[in-house]
């Protein structure tokens, strides 16, 4: 059996990236082979459009034309091969999309089930105890800061009117002061400043001369 269809081949199958380069390299040797062909057909119609009619430019005319055949020829097998490495590229992308969606899916099934988890450990109860004890600390703080904030009315047996005239007499005090600051004085100095009230005249010159010598 095995030489009438050969043994099973142990080779590596081809994966699609490396098919892909395959194709694209024969896509190259045939653009290289359109190259030539292109340049060998600028060429002949370079001379036939010399060449007056006759067998030489019949015969030429020929060789361009079997030319023009292999180039539409190689041109025919680049089409396909395009077009293979294009499908084979879907395909490509499309397994590349599979394989990212069942990552995010197995992602998701992982996150799903440690949510699970951790929402399991939380006690509803407790939440809702501990916020019930913040609001009564909220008040109670609330309560202290406004007894320490309350302000002192006036002892009903002080006379307002007598803090008035106390207030006044305050500033009548001030004013007296400031009088005897603008002078230069201060207010203890200005009865020593002036002059003694027992003397009626003031000295005249030749006598204060005679009591000096």
């Amino acid at each position: 059996m095995n030489r009438l269809f050969g043994a099973k081949s142990t080779a590596p199958k081809p994966t699609l990236n490396s098919a892909i380069s395959n194709v694209d390299t024969r896509i190259e040797s045939i653009d290289v082979k359109l190259a030539k062909l292109n340049a060998e057909l600028s060429t002949y119609q370079q001379r036939l459009a010399k060449m007056r009619d006759g067998p030489g430019k019949t015969a030429l005319k020929q060789k361009a034309l079997k030319v023009l055949q292999q180039r539409k020829m190689y041109e025919g097998q680049r089409d396909q091969l395009q077009q293979q490495s294009w499908n084979m590229e879907q395909a490509g992308m499309m397994q590349d999309n599979l394989k990212n969606t069942m990552t995010t899916v197995d992602a998701m099934k992982t996150t799903t089930k440690e949510l699970r988890k951790q929402y399991g450990k939380v006690n509803i109860d407790k939440i809702e105890k501990l916020q019930d004890e913040m609001a009564d600390l909220m008040d109670m703080g609330n309560d202290i800061q406004d007894s320490i904030s309350r302000s002192y009315d006036v002892p009903e047996d002080i006379d307002e009117s007598e803090l008035d005239a106390e207030l006044e007499a305050l500033g009548e005090e001030v004013e007296f002061e400031g009088i005897g600051e603008s002078q230069g004085l201060p207010s203890f100095m200005m009865d020593e400043a002036q002059p003694p009230q027992f003397i009626d005249e003031p000295p005249e010159p030749g006598k204060v001369k005679e009591a000096a010598g």
